[in-house]
């Protein structure tokens, strides 16, 4: 799937965002440096208008009934308290927490910046792109969107904890980049810990100090410092934040299983001083010889499968209809055609007893052993229409099959 662009004309969506081929990203950029992408040396010269305008952010924040924490109001590098711009829903709607136009109003015109958040979630442009550059990317990710008015900065130097694409759609915005002062920060390391260091290290010269104009993008690894400030106009631009797994996450994982064992499960001794380094001392050392034992029978299976119920919820298949796939359930033939859930993500495993597994992304679904031929074909790509569904007895164990598949919600209709 390509991101479409005015005049029918597509553009993969990782090309949009960098001016270099995914191989020289990957290898010199990627959780390495920072990548400045010039409009003019990207996949296309338009601009990102297509995938959120100004006229978008209007509607958004006037009649798609907003609440928080979908909105976020910051200035003078503070978060607004949400009270100051949101408010009851009105009749028949029993919250006290939607966007309130007329408050946004005037917050925006007193300086402040609007940050749009889970955009990914919301805007059907963004949905799309979102899901083609987080299967480029082989990671989860998010989208948010700032809009900030002339010459104002709505957050003060700070660094972040997963890499970023900020995508300039309109005005102009300055942004100085500085060394991290923490090399690849994990999520609970952010910048409020080291505000000392971010505040000397900003002080100093910029490694990079650019204007971003419309149709512009750039690149920053988790960890590099970063301000952004409007210039003489209003400035939107939408940031992608990237959640990559890191070599720590392995660490937890490994962490996990070790619960199995029963040496790093037992009890510390009776009164035990935890404060006096002493007292630790022979219980540390007997934990970490435990620890090591362990680790020579580690199984990557198991991290594997640590890691899987960890990562795949955080990348959601494309939507999907729910009432025209209702609707295909109560009337599927054998004639009719269903495919996988565009971006699935999917493991079939033998679950012993004549049984087989099909692991997605939010959940496990057992089948009959026998339906692992047509699973296989299903799933694969191999096969689309119900009738040909390979090793079963005929059509009505067939549509049983593909009936469940539509409400387990892994087939959605052909077309």
């Amino acid at each position: 799937m390509t991101t479409g662009a005015p005049g029918g004309v597509h553009r993969p969506a990782l090309s949009r965002c960098v001016s270099v081929d995914p191989a020289k990203f990957a290898g010199a950029y990627w959780g390495r440096a920072p990548l400045l992408s010039r409009a003019g040396e990207l996949d296309g010269s338009d601009g990102f208008r297509d995938l959120l305008s100004p006229d978008d952010a209007d509607e958004l924040l006037s009649r798609r009934g907003l609440r928080t924490p979908f909105i976020r109001v910051a200035k003078d590098g503070a978060i607004v308290p949400p009270g100051r711009y949101t408010g009851g829903g009105g009749a028949g709607a029993e919250i006290d927490d939607q966007v309130l136009d007329e408050k946004i109003l005037t917050q925006y015109a007193d300086g402040a910046t609007l940050v749009f958040q889970g955009l990914h979630r919301t805007w059907p442009p963004l949905i799309a792109f979102a899901g083609e550059l987080g299967a480029a990317l082989g990671q989860p990710l998010q989208i948010n969107a700032y809009l900030t008015p002339p010459g104002n900065q709505g957050f003060a130097t700070h660094y972040d904890t997963h890499d970023v694409f900020v995508l300039q759609v309109d005005g102009r915005k300055r942004w100085k980049i500085h060394p991290p002062v923490l090399a690849d920060p994990l999520e609970r390391q952010n910048w409020n810990g080291r505000a000392d260091e971010v505040t000397a290290t900003a002080a100093g010269e910029p490694a990079l100090d650019v204007v971003l104009e419309p149709g512009d993008a750039l690149y920053l690894p988790r960890g590099w410092l970063h301000s952004a400030a409007a210039q003489d106009d209003s400035s939107l631009h939408l940031t992608v934040g990237i959640r990559a797994l890191t070599r720590y996450a392995l660490v937890e994982a490994l962490l996990g299983e070790a619960a199995d064992d029963p040496r790093l499960r037992a009890t510390l001794p009776y009164a035990l001083d935890v404060s006096d380094p002493d007292q630790i001392e022979p219980e540390l050392t007997e934990t970490i010889e435990a620890l090591r034992d362990w680790l020579d029978t580690a199984s990557p299976a198991a991290v594997a499968e640590r890691l899987r119920r960890r990562s795949w919820p955080a990348a959601r298949p494309a939507a999907l209809r729910p009432l025209a796939q209702a609707a295909a359930i109560r009337t599927l033939a054998p004639d009719d055609g269903i495919v996988p859930r565009e971006r699935l993500r999917w493991r079939l495993e033998p679950a012993g007893d004549d049984r087989i597994t099909l692991r997605v992304f939010d959940r496990a679904v057992t089948f009959p052993a026998g339906c692992a031929p047509a699973l296989r074909a299903f799933l694969d790509g191999a096969v689309t229409r119900v009738g040909d569904l390979p090793g079963l007895d005929g059509d009505e164990d067939r549509l049983v099959l593909a009936r469940r598949l539509l409400r387990e919600a892994i087939a959605v209709p052909a077309g």
